[in-house]
């Protein structure tokens, strides 16, 4: 019999810093806002934009990363499950809520305060310990390099510098 499936990706930004707390068993859970928002053109042709609200829940060594290292403003790719929860308010009132756990994060764009270039990226993964992904990190701008260029082949006919080759 085929299992069901729970999965929610979400890119967005935080909408407040994170606050985590941490179990009697000293295990991090982490809580965070998380806003998407969509775009859509309407019948008359105006621009609608459209924000969700999430809230964002990670446990474990992904709580603390995320504690650590995410902040307001922060942009974020979550991937997670669904939770509704139902429970009863002081005042007596059944109340529902719907939380994302998270599973897998990863930062996105640079690090808040302008440090850092654009298009850094970290990824992390819940569930094994949230350690770092195997995902070789990004190639480092230095300064160009003049080498003496190779000798022509009579073989192979080459119609651009080396300059012009983008790696």
């Amino acid at each position: 019999m085929a299992r069901g499936i729970n999965k929610v990706i979400l890119v967005g930004n935080l909408g407040d810093d994170p606050e985590t707390k941490y179990t009697q068993g000293g295990m991090a859970v982490t809580k965070a806002r998380l806003a998407t928002t969509s775009v859509r053109k309407d019948r008359d042709g105006n621009t609608q934009e459209r924000t969700e609200w999430h809230r964002v829940t990670f446990f474990g060594k992904l709580g603390e990363i995320a504690g650590e290292y995410l902040r307001k403003g922060s942009q974020v790719y979550v991937e997670g499950s669904i939770r509704y929860d139902k429970y009863t308010g002081q005042d007596g009132v059944e109340r529902y809520s719907t939380d994302i756990i998270a599973d897998e994060m990863q930062m996105l764009g640079g690090r808040p305060g302008g440090e850092g270039g654009g298009g850094s990226r970290s990824e992390y993964r819940g569930g094994g310990g949230g350690e770092r992904s195997s995902r070789p990190p990004a190639r480092q701008e230095s300064a160009p390099r003049r080498e003496a260029p190779p000798a022509k082949s009579s073989s192979f006919n080459d119609d651009f510098a080396d300059d012009d080759i983008p790696f």
